[in-house]
């Protein structure tokens, strides 16, 4: 196994990585934002108001991307796997 091999590898996982986090990310993102709008227009400022939101909108997100991200993942490893004899024989 050369340093391009492995290197390939850890871009592919990386990548895989910033997919699969992705829309629970940017879902959180999403509602904070709205949250923190909503409590500079009314002048709510209570920290733990933005905790269940989240909460609620990461779940769904997980519930509608995780067919998704499971095949994805799953992928990924059938590629690792197919890729594992021809690492191990140094071609």
């Amino acid at each position: 196994m050369n340093q391009n091999a492995v290197i390939d590898i850890a871009m592919q996982a990386l990548l895989l990585a910033a997919k699969l986090s992705a829309p629970m990310l940017i879902t959180s993102l999403v509602v904070g934002f709205a949250i923190s709008v909503f409590q500079s227009i009314t002048q709510i400022q209570e920290v733990t108001l933005s905790f269940v939101p989240k909460a609620i909108a990461v779940a769904v997100a997980l519930l509608v991307c995780g067919h998704w991200m499971i095949s994805e993942s799953v992928g990924f490893t059938n590629g690792l796997f197919a890729l594992l004899p021809k690492l191990l024989n140094g071609g």
